[in-house]
């Protein structure tokens, strides 16, 4: 019985002992989170400007001089969006005007902890635009999720977007067999925050840094933007009610406006194999009556893979 008793304590003083250790490694691992966050912090100055929004910061990029505006808009989790769209629109800026609007949770924006409803989305997105100095028609140039945001756009307000130029962009019917883990979100929201994701090095280069034109001082700024904005509370908001968002803009029907959509292999993280990614967007701009599409042999970020052709056809569409 003893000798039982005995190694029931032996066992819970070794269990104590692990806990500790990992205590004291978590806690290591968070303090020098914080130390890299602070050397860090002068590459984290905004490369656009910043304007009040809801009384919250969003940071707005604007470049180019022409007289058509690109709206670029993000895909979900995109932690640097300004960054992430260069390599496009740097060779779009000699002939149109190109606006990169980082939603709150983004980039240089504020991390709030509000409703990422479809509606709140998009006021926040127009406002703005509208604090920067910019003013519609707009062409809009959505990633991903932000296609729905694109789409209830010019369903809401059809005088302000002239045309829609989908970055292999999500449209509503994605989202009825889509599996969106948010308990994942969470743990992966808790090792950012914490700073394990410095313990993985390769998980902050981004498509944009091994694959676009990004130079070495921009790929660092991504890299810090990395550490301070991966799954924000913002951007799980944003995923818990995507599925809705989706509901609604699918619930107006099919916007008609000039449209074009790149779509790519589905590789790179949609969750879809190549066939079903590529039939639901062709399926949905046959409903446009002005809609064309180009299929792009390359993963999902496609304007940081297939940039000079890309911004080659939006010249070509757009002259039309």
């Amino acid at each position: 019985m003893e000798d039982w008793h005995e190694k029931g304590k032996k066992a819970g003083r070794g269990i104590l002992i692990i806990i500790i250790i990992l205590v004291v490694l978590l806690l290591l691992i968070y303090i020098n989170h914080r130390i890299q966050l602070k050397k860090e912090s002068a590459l984290r100055s905004p490369l656009g400007q910043m304007v009040e929004v809801d009384g919250h910061h969003m940071s707005v990029y604007i470049e180019g001089e022409g007289e058509t505006t690109l709206v670029f808009m993000s895909g979900g989790g995109t932690c640097s969006p300004i960054l992430d769209f260069k390599s496009l629109y740097s060779l779009l800026i000699d002939h149109y005007r190109v606006a990169v609007v980082e939603k709150f949770g983004y980039g240089f924006s504020d991390v709030v902890d509000t409703s990422r409803d479809i509606d709140s989305i998009l006021e926040n997105t127009r406002a703005a635009l509208e604090a920067a100095g910019l003013h519609a028609p707009y062409v809009l140039c959505p990633h991903s999720m932000s296609g729905l945001e694109a789409l209830y756009w010019a369903q809401k307000y059809p005088d302000e977007v002239s045309a829609i130029i989908g970055l292999d962009m999500a449209v509503p019917q994605y989202y009825d067999s889509m599996n969106i883990n948010i308990p994942m979100m969470r743990v992966a929201s808790w090792a950012a925050n914490i700073g394990v994701t410095r313990l993985i090095p390769r998980i902050a280069e981004s498509d944009a840094i091994q694959y676009g034109t990004l130079s070495d001082s921009e790929k660092e700024i991504y890299r810090a933007v990395f550490y301070s904005r991966t799954a924000t509370v913002t951007m799980i908001n944003e995923c818990e009610s995507v599925k809705e968002n989706a509901k609604v803009v699918e619930s107006m029907g099919v916007p008609q406006l000039p449209m074009l959509l790149f779509i790519s292999n589905g590789s790179g993280g949609t969750g879809f194999d190549e066939e079903t990614w590529r039939k639901i967007p062709i399926e949905y701009i046959s409903g446009v009556d002005n809609g064309k599409y180009i299929e792009l042999d390359c993963p999902h970020y496609i304007h940081d893979y297939e940039y000079e052709a890309i911004s080659e056809n939006i010249i070509e569409f757009l002259s039309e």
